[in-house]
């Protein structure tokens, strides 16, 4: 391995070989070009309120002279809260899918500075790409990395540099630029105010976990995805799943559709179902047979 000491006007540059050291941490944000993001609202379930909200963001983004011709000014930045699992991400591309918008998607954690003025150079690159591509979208999961709220701390005086860079970035392109900031988070109470001040990210949308009906939508969606008994009733499913979300239930319907596979069996019955949830809960497959028996006969009743 090769150590070379490159002198520049602002600072030591060190290679190692013939990439920057700085290369070696960093990848770049991904990009999704329009024509790969094939994720459109209507698959995005259990959470149409939040559909709702943000179908202005795709019409802004399909037409935007619409709204700078009669004055109007969009948000830059929409924060997307709920816990994890819930379809943030999901959510975002389909904004970018329904839109046909080129699609950034990075993560707060990789801003994390492993050499001073990275996590900065990472943002303002970042920005730097997506002006280039307006209009578009810029996704930022989990914000809270590098968006927690700044410190005093004169033993790390360049601790705030990333998000100062995310701010000054924001408040740097105008609102019918074309670029709408979409970011998620689960902790949004230990955000830096600053970043929630109108101007950024203005608009909040929740994303909670789904509700009854929410759960017998994504059920029937990820149904229609295997080949599974007729027999099986996702209300039943959806009554029995209290507190999961969108990730848990594909990943519920994931186990069932594997564990009848290995079983040589034709089709996904609801007894895989009834094992696969109750394998979330930690039950024993002996303790799964005496909860569907009591689990049918309480939903009969129903």
């Amino acid at each position: 391995m090769r150590l070379t000491h490159l002198s520049s006007p602002k600072g030591i540059r060190v290679r190692v070989g013939d990439r920057q050291i700085g290369s070696l941490f960093f990848s770049n944000p991904q990009e999704v070009n329009p024509e790969d993001v094939q994720v459109t609202f209507e698959d995005v379930r259990g959470m149409d309120e939040a559909k709702l909200e943000v179908e202005e963001i795709v019409d802004y983004l399909k037409d935007p002279e619409k709204y700078s011709r009669l004055g109007g000014r969009l948000p830059k930045g929409v924060l997307l809260v709920g816990p994890p699992g819930t379809g943030k991400t999901l959510l975002a591309r389909a904004i970018a899918g329904e839109a046909q918008v080129p699609f950034f998607h990075t993560a707060g954690s990789e801003f994390d500075e492993v050499l001073v003025g990275q996590g900065a150079r990472r943002v303002r690159d970042l920005f730097d790409k997506a002006k280039a591509r307006a209009p578009c979208i810029i996704f930022i999961d989990e914000i809270d990395s590098v968006g927690s709220k700044r410190v005093s701390n004169s033993i790390h005086p360049y601790a705030n540099q990333t998000i100062n860079q995310l701010l000054s970035e924001m408040d740097g392109f105008t609102r019918n630029e074309g670029i709408i900031v979409i970011a998620a988070t689960n902790r949004v109470d230990d955000l830096d105010k600053a970043l929630l001040r109108p101007g950024r990210f203005d608009v909040r949308v929740t994303v909670p976990k789904p509700d009854l009906a929410g759960r017998v939508d994504i059920f029937n969606f990820y149904l229609s995805k295997i080949v599974h008994s007729g027999a099986i009733d996702p209300k039943i499913l959806a009554k029995g799943s209290t507190g999961f979300t969108g990730a848990d239930i594909e990943n519920m319907v994931n186990q069932a559709a594997l564990k009848a596979a290995t079983d040589n069996a034709v089709e996904v019955t609801m007894a895989y179902l009834d094992e696969a949830r109750d394998r979330k809960y930690g039950l024993s497959r002996s303790w799964t047979h005496i909860g569907l028996s009591v689990h049918q006969r309480c939903y009969s009743v129903a």
